[in-house]
């Protein structure tokens, strides 16, 4: 789906499943996935039930001794990355965006920014928001009163325009410059970018919900929202075996997508330190999010049969095969011929195009939400995806792969990129900091 790289993708680069694993979330193997990270990349660790999340449920009376393994399952705030990058896909998300309120400044940003990570650090334990007791005292909303943390996550990034409304451009990276137009946008502005940039996954829908309500009810009086989009995966436990996910589109997607054990996935993925700028070491271990909101014209899209479909995305839709031969993991040949000369995997196949192969090694890892938010009158389903990827530089990574999508993808007669967002996420949380702290303080 334009904007993403064959490294990441499956489905055509449009959607991702997780972190090129398997997105059955309810598999041990999925919980600990990260655990092949190393304790330096703490921040993206699962614990099942028997990593110790007891969750807001356990501090009611009348709540069950034990939760479910969906429940249970805790995403740790604190570590060197923010969680919710290397964390595998969530079935439920938030998207939501804010601009500072006029008279809104540094300071007011850093007060914000530490409620905020502090709310998040109690959600992602599965505690009330504000601390308080879960008897009806607190100020918690109680919307996830019987839940666990639920894989909860809250990743926080900063857009462009908030270095200047905090008076901080002196320390905005050069990897916030504007994305380049491309021919396939239809980009709402009001949809689009934003001082401050919020991304919330879960489990359950309830506490993703609850989520969204605790950091909106902490913005309040410092900022007015831009926009929100609400997505979904599948949910934890709905495969026989844990799989890849399948997007809107009914493709496997994200098979490709770079993995913790890789050797080159910190270097794609995350901001290492300059060790010659100070004035950028707040962005260390941090990433780069490009946001776009993905329609996918379904009514054109499945007026093809299931043979054009998977000429269009070089992909059998049954497993994720490439059309060169093999499994869902087996390498593309993208040289192979079929018995009358042309290329089994067609020289316009998106996932062809944005292979890494194709793109001098240009990889993100992808990892999206789907939406649906109705049918407009004509009948037609506003549908598609809440496209998300992560990487050390987009001007490296998103760019020149959607630069060469925009230049003949087979897909595109069936997309259209009708929002876009660019935001710099800063590293994870110390013990006792809030997220942004080392930029705010400074």
């Amino acid at each position: 789906m334009n904007g993403k790289s064959e490294s990441n993708s499956n489905v055509g680069s449009i959607a991702t499943g997780g972190n090129g694993e398997s997105s059955g979330h309810g598999g041990l193997s999925r919980r600990r996935l990260l655990g092949g990270v190393g304790a330096t990349g703490a921040a993206g660790l699962v614990l099942g039930a028997a990593g110790g999340a007891t969750g807001y449920a356990a501090t009611r009376p009348d709540a069950p001794t034990a939760l479910t393994a969906v429940g249970s399952t805790q995403v740790m705030f604190h570590g060197k990355h923010q969680p919710g990058i290397t964390t595998p896909l969530q079935a439920c998300g938030h998207l939501v965006a804010f601009d500072l309120a006029p008279g809104t400044g540094r300071k007011e940003a850093a007060a914000l920014m530490r409620r905020w990570s502090e709310v998040a650090r109690r959600l992602m334990a599965g505690e009330p928001a504000d601390g308080g007791a879960a008897d009806g005292t607190a100020h918690d909303t109680g919307i996830s009163l019987d839940a666990g943390p639920s894989s909860l996550t809250i990743t926080f990034g900063f857009g462009r325009t908030f270095f200047d409304r905090t008076g901080l451009v002196d320390h905005r990276p050069q990897g916030l410059d504007p994305l380049p137009p491309f021919s396939n946008d239809r980009i709402d502005p009001k949809q689009s970018d934003g001082d401050l940039w919020v991304q919330i996954g879960a489990d359950d829908a309830l506490v993703a919900f609850h989520a969204l309500r605790a950091v909106q009810k902490e913005a309040a009086g410092s900022t007015r929202l831009r926009w929100q989009m609400n997505g979904f995966n599948r949910a934890p436990g709905a495969t026989a075996r844990p799989m890849t996910v399948r997007n809107l589109m009914g493709q496997i997607d994200g098979t490709g997508n770079p993995k913790p054990a890789d050797d080159d996935f910190d270097q794609r993925v995350f901001v290492p330190a300059t060790g010659t700028d100070a004035r950028y070491d707040w962005l260390a271990g941090g990433s780069y999010a490009v946001v776009r909101r993905i329609r996918m014209l379904l009514d054109d899209w499945e007026k093809l049969s299931v043979e054009r479909q998977e000429r269009v995305i070089g992909r059998r839709k049954t497993d994720g095969s490439p059309l060169s031969g093999g499994s869902e993991t087996t390498p593309m040949d993208l040289d192979k011929a079929g018995p009358d000369g042309r290329l089994l995997i067609p020289d316009n196949a998106h996932s062809r195009i944005s292979s890494p192969q194709k793109n001098s090694g240009a990889a993100m890892l992808r990892r999206p939400f789907s939406y649906h938010d109705g049918i407009a009158a004509d009948g037609t389903p506003d549908t598609g995806m809440l496209f998300i990827c992560w990487q050390a530089d987009p001007l490296r990574g998103f760019v020149p792969v959607q630069r060469k999508l925009d230049r003949g993808d087979a897909l595109s007669p069936f997309i259209r990129h009708e929002s876009s967002g660019l935001f710099a996420v800063p590293g994870g949380a110390a013990d006792g900091e809030y997220v942004g702290q080392r930029l705010l303080d400074s």
